[in-house]
Parts: structure tokens; sequence; C-alpha cells
């Protein structure tokens, strides 16, 4: 794709669960008008090839569309991003930032966003108790049984394998495809450990760990590991298309919230699910002074995942 062809209008992604191509018509021109643009003083080329090493495939275009579409907000009158709706304001603001450390001027624009008092969106805590309260996992087990039946077989391994592990979806089609990549040259001893049952992501850094979403290490039961090797590779596009062919809505995203919720049900603590989720919370006590036995966690892990498995089933 030639990076300067970026135009919010061309560009079929989202963010926040909303459309990109609707925020064209949102604000003011006169507005865009006065505001200074520095699109020509950016080498797009460059810039595109910079976001892509450091961000996530799902990450990278909607950073490259809303800095082509907001860039001039860098020099310009951070009002107009009151008008921006809240659920796409987070984004635009962070996609501006990864541009001020690309130009070198984070700490000028940071210094702007405090002066006009613009700052992040939080999640009201109302919000996230609807968001718990109208939570129904019965009907995500019925979807996952009627997804299971519609695609095919090597899709049916990934369903299986996200719902066990937990794992954003590109992380777990990442994954997936490097089990069967290492398989075949045999070298899959350098990723997935038998001993411990565990698949190490940290050993491929540039593919697991980024900027601000990371995976570090999977529990997985070995006779999973080699249903994916009997596999095949797979694609997001593809299963989407076939579950949309098929009336589904693709819920993938959801079988991370719920292997969460089992995991603290079933013996875990908290704290646990977070390491196995790639979460490292800034607390003190976690990052210097907590130090659980990985191997009993191993075991509480793979219980629980047996029971997860009856679930689903």
């Amino acid at each position: 794709m030639d990076p300067n062809s970026l135009k919010l209008g061309s560009f079929n992604g989202n963010v926040g669960g909303r459309s990109l191509a609707w925020l064209g018509h949102r604000l003011p021109n006169a507005n865009r008008a006065k505001c200074p643009s520095i699109a020509n003083q950016v080498d797009w080329t460059e810039f595109t090839e910079w976001v892509r090493k450091k961000y996530s495939k799902t990450q990278a275009p909607n950073i490259l569309s809303l800095t082509r579409r907001f860039n001039h907000l860098l020099y310009g009158n951070l009002r107009e991003v009151e008008v921006i709706p809240v659920g796409i304001r987070n984004n635009v603001i962070n996609s501006l930032i990864v541009l001020s450390k690309f130009l070198g001027i984070h700490q000028e624009f940071n210094g702007r966003l405090r002066d006009y008092g613009v700052r992040k969106v939080k999640q009201e805590a109302f919000a996230s108790f609807m968001r718990i309260y109208n939570n129904n996992s019965a009907d995500l087990l019925k979807w996952y049984k009627d997804a299971f039946c519609t695609i095919k077989t090597n899709e049916q391994c990934l369903l299986k394998f996200l719902a066990l592990s937990g794992i954003r979806k590109e992380e777990a089609i990442t994954s997936f495809n490097k089990i069967l990549e290492l398989n075949k040259t045999g070298n899959l001893s350098e990723y997935y450990v038998l001993e411990n049952n565990v698949l190490e992501h940290f050993r491929y850094r540039k593919l697991f760990l980024r900027t601000t979403k990371n995976v570090y290490a999977s529990i997985i039961p070995e006779y999973l590991i080699k249903e994916i090797c009997n596999s095949q590779t797979v694609t997001y596009p593809a299963i989407l298309k076939r579950l949309r062919h098929n009336g589904l809505r693709c819920r993938l995203n959801e079988l991370r919230d719920y292997f969460g919720t089992f995991m603290v049900r079933h013996g875990l603590i908290r704290e646990e699910v977070d390491l196995l989720q790639g979460r490292i919370p800034p607390s003190i006590f976690i990052r210097h002074y907590w130090s659980p036995s990985f191997k009993e966690l191993r075991d509480r892990t793979l219980k629980a995942i047996t029971e997860l498995e009856q679930t689903l089933n």
C-alpha cells in the first residue's frame, strides 16, 4: 500500500468498534483551515515503516489513518479534540502522541495537551458495571458451539486455542502459525517447552512483545499443541468471512474475557490470570516481590483448562 494514499475515506478498518469514515464529516472545516498542517513535513513512507515495526497489525492501520487525518492538531487548536466523540477521542490522542514521538516533539506536544487541559477519557464506573451486568456467558457458549460447527477443521482448532489460552485473537493466530512453522522444521522445542507445558512467547519479542499489548507465556496442554501441529495455517479474514457467511457475529475477543473470569473462579488468583494474559501491573509487589511457583501454577492452570474445555463442549 502506498503510504501517501492512506486517506480516511479509503480505510475500511474501525476504531473503538466504529467505522473511521464518518469522522470526516464531524469536525468543523473552518477550524481545520486555521490549524497549520504538518503533512508536508512528515516523511510518510518512513513513518509508515516505523509504525508497522513498533505496533501490531491491528493497531498500525488505525494509527496511520488517524495521524493522516488529524496531524494538524500537533500545532493547531487542541480544543478541536472536544468535538471528537468520546468513543474515538483516546485513539486520536494516542495516534498523535505516536506521531509526536516520531518527529521528536513528544515533550512539546504533551505540554500543549496539558496547557489545553486535554485528557484521555476514562471509562466510567457505571459503564463498567453495565458491561458486567449485561454479560451473558451462556450466550457466548452457544455462539462458540454454533461457530465450531460452521468453520473448517483448522479454524476449529484455532477457536479452541483461543478459548483455552485466553490470549488476543491476533496473538493466537500468530502463535498458531508459528507452531506450525517450527514443527515443520523440527524446532518446536524452541517455542513449546513440553516439561512445563508452556509456550514461551517471550522468545519471539518482535512478534509478541509490543509497546502496550504483550503476551509472555501460555500454559497449553500437549494434546492441543499436537492438534495444531496436524492442522493448517489460519487467517483472520478467512474465519471472519466464514462466520458472516453463516450469519454469526465475530466474538473471538470475548473468549479472552470468558477465560479470565473462568480461571479466577477455578483456582487461579487475579495476578496469575494477568500473567497468563500478558498483563504485568505496575505494582511494586508484583514486579519485585511476587514469585509464584510456575510448576504449581501450571498444574492448577491445566486442571482449570480441562474443566473449561468440558464447559465449552
